[in-house]
């Protein structure tokens, strides 16, 4: 069972996330899970950028600002962060579940490919 600890907040991540860490569905080449040592600062960062929020970043997209994460209080949810901006203008997109944003991640990497192959 994987556990995200900080001092102030211990979140259990979902059985989904654990699937895609057993299966080794780490990188979606634009998207990437990340370890627990950038999470943890990214997490950090956040918590002060966002302090009325309780985000737990797991993923990141590699070419911008934007990462993928679990909110305390938002059940299943996934919301999308672009990082670094104005708190109440963070806030990209929101997906019903990790297997949504699974979806979209590996929609991004197909579209990404494709457009490196034109090119």
């Amino acid at each position: 069972m994987c556990n995200f600890y900080m001092e102030e907040i211990n979140f259990e991540y979902p059985e989904s996330y654990e699937k895609l860490i057993d299966l080794g569905l780490v990188n979606f080449d634009i998207w990437f899970l990340m370890e627990k040592e950038q999470a943890s600062s990214i997490y950090n960062g956040m918590r002060d950028r966002y302090p009325n929020r309780k985000l737990i970043p797991f993923a990141k997209r590699a070419d911008n600002d934007d990462t993928a994460c679990f909110e305390i209080g938002k059940g299943s949810k996934i919301q999308l962060i672009h990082d670094f901006t104005t708190e109440g203008f963070e806030q990209r997109g929101e997906f019903e579940d990790l297997w949504e944003w699974v979806e979209s991640a590996v929609k991004t990497m197909v579209e990404y490919n494709r457009e490196e192959e034109i090119v």
